[in-house]
């Protein structure tokens, strides 16, 4: 085989560790930064928190990391000011009963992101123990009783069957019959919260209505309904559980609004698991008509160079002593200029969100503006990878709530003028017209298509149905609702 030498032109981007270090860090979230930079402290002698600096950096509102983005009207975005640098029946019954509310909190206050609000709360099970201490049981029926909370499930429903925890208890050296070991379960389903430790959603109801007071309206027809009918009331069959109850339309709605107020998951009262909090790494607000987006200072701690250790590096010194002086003094150079890279992109890249998204901060999702990741690359002159990576759990502190930069991302619908609608904005509209909705007439998605198509929003009656259950709503055929 005849040999030939050939030469090749072409580019090639080349990683230097800098860069690696850099764009590893963009990727992290707050918390995940946190540990990067202690870890990054304890072994490096070089770096070190800044404590003066950071005070300082508390004391002046806008000493770090300020950009803001005007209104409309108020100048263009290349007109933005900057400042400073910084970035089964189980199942099917489970939708038929009322769910809790929830939400996010938005107001502003001085605690401490890490604050335990439920600090010193029991768990579950200690809370149910400590009635049980107190209670009248002997003390046979009590280590009876301490066996089957030790099987309750974080739910309140008794995680495993009550045979196998009175074979359990024979292998301990407790003997019992499996109906003296039912008298000790009635029990313990006696304590607080109400319908704990049962076994199926229909005992815990049993349960909670057992409690309820005998004259109220429509009591004996919930309790009919849930020992007799619940596969009827599952299906939301108003029709049939009339039929099959003979009862007034009026009656029937009384009884389902007493199992509504019945809650599903009793242990969730009494939570035993840690909160997960979500640290904002910007916060948003609007000041004298101006949106303003500044770093979270929290996020990280305030990094120097140890001046005494530097000051002993010599240029000349080729030693093994300086040698590890001089590397570890360029990796904490390269480790805080990193930060500081990370930062700056993370408050560029949330300055042009809130640039784009100005009108939901104002009007909320249905005015959200569609909005996807090459549209913030384009305006940064960034690539597309880079702000997914900084939009990756990376929060906002916004008065509509903490959100995730991704959250401001969304698809987008044509109108009938020729513009373009936000999938956020759609899905904002469809929770309103379901909320605001005759429960005896629910729209259908055929229904709803048209509304939105009638007010220029060219969608799709499928579209409509995707988009209704990402947010989890039901068909309207089981959103009816007898009142």
């Amino acid at each position: 085989m005849k040999q030939t030498l050939q030469i090749r032109l072409g580019q090639q981007l080349t990683m230097t560790p800098q860069l690696q270090q850099a764009i590893r860090l963009l990727q992290l979230s707050s918390l995940e930064l946190q540990t990067e930079i202690q870890a990054t402290l304890e072994s490096n002698p070089m770096l070190e928190t800044d404590e003066e600096g950071a005070a300082e950096e508390h004391e002046a509102d806008d000493d770090f990391g300020t950009l803001t983005a005007q209104e409309p009207g108020n100048g263009s975005a290349d007109d933005t000011p900057v400042e400073g640098s910084g970035n089964g029946l189980d199942e099917d019954f489970s939708s038929a009963w009322s769910a809790a509310g929830h939400g996010v909190a938005s107001g502003e206050d001085d605690r401490d992101f890490f604050e335990t609000q439920s600090a010193g709360a029991d768990s579950l099970r200690d809370h149910l123990l400590e009635q049980l201490h107190l209670s009248a049981l002997a003390d046979r029926d009590q280590a009876v009783a301490a066996a089957i909370i030790e099987s309750v499930r974080d739910d309140g429903y008794l995680g495993d069957p009550l045979e196998e925890i009175v074979a359990g208890l024979a292998r301990e050296g407790i003997e019992i019959e499996p109906d003296e070991a039912e008298v000790v379960l009635h029990q313990v389903q006696h304590l607080d919260p109400p319908g704990i430790a049962a076994r199926d959603p229909r005992e815990c109801m049993q349960i909670q209505l057992a409690l309820i007071d005998a004259d109220w309206s429509g009591l004996d027809t919930a309790r009919r309904i849930v020992n007799e009918h619940l596969e009827l009331l599952a299906a939301h069959d108003f029709n049939g559980l009339r039929r099959a109850l003979k009862v007034s339309e009026d009656e029937l709605a009384a009884a389902v609004a007493i199992i509504q107020s019945l809650d599903p998951h009793p242990g969730s009262q009494i939570s035993s698991a840690t909160p997960q909090y979500i640290v904002p790494d910007v916060f948003v607000r609007k000041e004298r008509g101006v949106w303003r987006v500044r770093l979270n200072p929290d996020i990280a701690p305030r990094l120097r160079i140890n001046p005494t250790y530097s000051g002993m590096v010599k240029r000349a010194d080729r030693s093994a002593d300086n040698t590890f002086m001089r590397d570890h003094l360029q990796e904490a150079r390269w480790f805080i200029k990193s930060v500081q890279s990370r930062n700056e992109t993370l408050l560029r890249v949330g300055t042009a969100i809130v640039e784009r998204q100005r009108a939901f901060l104002e009007y909320g999702e249905e005015a959200m503006k569609p909005l996807v990741l090459r549209d913030i690359a384009e305006q940064l002159d960034m690539h597309e990878s880079t702000i997914s990576r900084v939009t990756t759990e990376k929060y906002m502190h916004t008065p509509r709530g903490i959100l995730e930069f991704k959250y401001f991302f969304s698809s987008h619908v044509s109108t009938a003028e020729g513009g373009e609608c936000s999938a956020t904005a759609i899905r904002a509209m469809l929770k309103k017209l379901v909320d605001e909705e005759d429960g005896r007439k629910p729209l259908s998605d055929h229904r709803l298509a048209n509304i939105l198509v009638d007010r220029g929003i060219n969608v799709a009656r499928r579209t409509v149905a995707k988009y209704r259950e990402s947010m989890a709503i039901p068909p309207s055929n089981e959103r009816k609702r007898l009142t």
